[in-house]
C-alpha cells in the first residue's frame, strides 16, 4: 500500500497545538491497545506528555511526544537542548510522523536520543559555515533519520530500528 501525504495547504491550516495533540492521542491509543495504563499529563507539563504503567503496575515510564505534520525533509523533528542531557532509562521519546498516512511512530529510549543529539550537535558545531566562519549555537536543533554530517551513533536510516518499536514497554 502506497503512503498518502498530507498536503502543505491542509497542514498550514491546522494549528500547531492540534498537531501535538494528534500525536499524543495516537501514542496513547497504541499504548492502550497494548494493555498498558496510559494517561495524558496536564497541558502545562514541560517534559512529560504521557505517563505509562505496566500491566502489573510495577514499572512506569514517562513519554515525551514530538509530532510533525508537514516538513521539507522526511523524518525530521525539532528538538531542544534538553534532549542532549536527559538519558533517564524510564523516559521514552515518541517521534510521530503525521505527514504520511498511515501515521507512524518512532519509539526511542532517551539514552539513544541523548547520544545522537549530543553527537549531532558536536559534529555540527565543528563543521564551518559556508563562508568558513565558526558556527554559533544552533537555535533549532533537529533529530533526523539522515544527517548532513557524519554521526557514528546515527548512520543513515538509524531511526528505522525504532519504527513502531512498542516492545520497548515489555522489555
Amino acid at each position: 500500500m502506497a503512503k498518502v501525504r498530507v498536503s502543505k495547504e491542509l497542514s498550514m491550516k491546522i494549528p500547531k497545538t492540534f498537531v501535538g495533540l494528534a500525536g499524543e492521542y495516537l501514542v496513547l491509543s497504541r499504548l492502550t491497545a497494548l494493555g498498558l495504563l496510559a494517561s495524558l499529563t496536564p497541558r502545562n507539563a514541560e517534559t512529560v506528555d504521557i505517563f505509562v504503567m505496566s500491566k502489573n503496575g510495577d514499572i512506569s515510564w514517562t513519554i515525551q511526544v514530538k509530532s510533525r505534520l508537514y516538513g521539507p525533509d522526511a523524518n525530521e523533528w525539532e528538538i531542544d537542548e534538553s534532549f542532549r542531557n536527559n538519558s533517564n532509562p524510564n523516559l521514552i521519546y515518541c517521534f510521530v510522523d503525521l505527514y504520511h498516512k498511515p501515521a507512524t511512530v518512532y519509539v526511542i529510549p532517551s539514552k539513544k536520543v541523548a547520544e545522537v543529539a549530543s553527537e549531532a550537535h558536536s559534529a555540527w558545531m565543528k563543521k564551518p559555515k559556508r563562508d568558513g566562519t565558526k558556527r554559533t549555537l544552533h537555535s533549532r536543533p533537529k533529530l533526523k533519520d539522515n544527517f548532513i554530517v557524519d554521526i557514528k551513533s546515527a548512520p543513515d536510516g538509524w531511526m528505522n530500528k525504532y519504527w513502531e518499536k512498542w516492545d520497548i514497554f515489555s522489555e
